[in-house]
This record gives C-alpha cells, structure tokens and sequence, in this order.
C-alpha cells in the first residue's frame, strides 16, 4: 500500500483579476519523495500556487489538503506551516535579522529548541551549505548568492517535511550551484521547485509539471 500525498490539490481556482484566471480548476498532488519541477512561463503563477500551499494566497474555490489535514482557515495553515519550508523567491523577504545566526536559529526556537538545540542545529545546517565561518556575518552585507544559501538555510534548519523552492539557483555561481544540486539531491524530503534553470531541474526534479493557461499538466499529459 503507497503512503498518502502529501500535499492534494483539488479544481483551485484563484486570479489577481476578472478577465484571467492565473488558476483554473487546478489540481496537483505531491508524493512523499518526489522533486517536482514546477515549470511554465514568467507570470504564469508559479509563485502564487506555492503561496496557496502554505496559504499566503487564499484561493476561493477547490480544496487543499497538507500532510492529510484539510486547509482552510489560517489556523488550518498555521498548524502545518512548521513542516512546509517555503524559500522565498527575493531572499530579502527572509532574513531580517541582524546576523546570520540569528536568521537560522531563528526557526528552530520557534519550534521550541532551547537555545543551544537551535544554534548545534543552525551551526550543522550552515556546514552542510559551506557556510562555516558566516555565523557571524551581518546579513543584509552579503552577495545576493550568499543570502540566497543563507535563505535556504533557514528553511532546512527547521527539518521540514516537505520543501518548496522559488528560485533556487538566483544568484548562485557554477560551484555553489553545483553543491546545491549534490544537497537537494540526497535530502529525503519531497519538494516543489520553481525554476527557470533546465540545467538544474534535470539533475533534480524526478518529474515536471508545467502551468500552462491556468492549469497543472504533468509530463505524461499533452496540452
């Protein structure tokens, strides 16, 4: 017997306006394990249909199931937002502390960790994305590709169940891109990616699901 979906979504239907629906009767499931590429083009309302699965967007019909719990109030998304990781497409709308310690202990202490948990747990996740030595930077003094690690970072330190991931690659140089792909690769949790980068979705993504018209087609449908 397989193991339930851990994110069903049903015939959701969301748009900014009235003349063009960005989701039309959109349904998409992710299975434990899967690396979905999330594909289709500028506008075409990649990052909104993540917002939706953490319910940063409320979409007005179809129905939203994370880890096999019905969602449909803001206290239905606060329970499961712990062990959803969303990376943020402008990295800058995740860090807002003052050093990078403080960044990515920051989720772990709201998860309870008392503060020597959170930092053994911040300071390994900085080692495992090459960041040993930044503990102490201060954040908004980074490369745009060190916030973006950094960005991540806070994400994995919460050790969540499942990852979505808006642009992974933004700012990344062929090494550190290279690394990314080698810790995506071999982490167990299933993720949705977003992403503009061929390169990168094909060493990671075990399928494709484009957005095309205001629907999710997987690579096994035809338009």
């Amino acid at each position: 017997m397989s193991a339930p979906d851990l994110i069903v979504l049903r015939n959701i239907c969301f748009s900014f306006s009235a003349t063009k629906p960005v989701l039309d009767h959109a349904s998409f499931t992710l299975a434990p394990g899967e690396k979905i590429a999330l594909t289709g083009p500028n506008g075409a309302g990649k990052t909104t249909l993540l917002h939706i699965m953490m319910g940063l967007q409320t979409a007005p019909k179809g129905t939203i199931t994370v880890l096999q719990k019905p969602c449909k109030t803001e206290k239905d998304f606060r329970a499961i937002r712990g062990k959803v990781g969303l990376l943020f497409q402008d990295s800058d709308d995740q860090l807002f502390c003052p050093t990078v310690i403080e960044d990515v202990a920051f989720g772990p202490l709201n998860l309870g960790y008392n503060d020597a948990d959170a930092l053994e747990i911040s300071h390994k996740t900085l080692a495992d994305l090459g960041l040993t030595g930044f503990e102490n930077r201060i954040t908004h003094q980074l490369s745009g590709g060190e916030k973006r690690l950094v960005a991540l970072a806070t994400v994995l330190a919460m050790a969540p169940e499942i990852l979505l991931l808006d642009e992974p690659t933004n700012g990344l140089d062929h090494r550190v891109e290279s690394r990314l792909i080698e810790i995506l690769q071999n982490l167990p949790q299933a993720m949705v990616i977003v992403s503009h980068n061929q390169s990168f979705l094909d060493q990671v993504a075990t399928r494709k699901v484009t957005l095309h018209n205001g629907k999710l087609i997987s690579e096994s449908e035809t338009w």
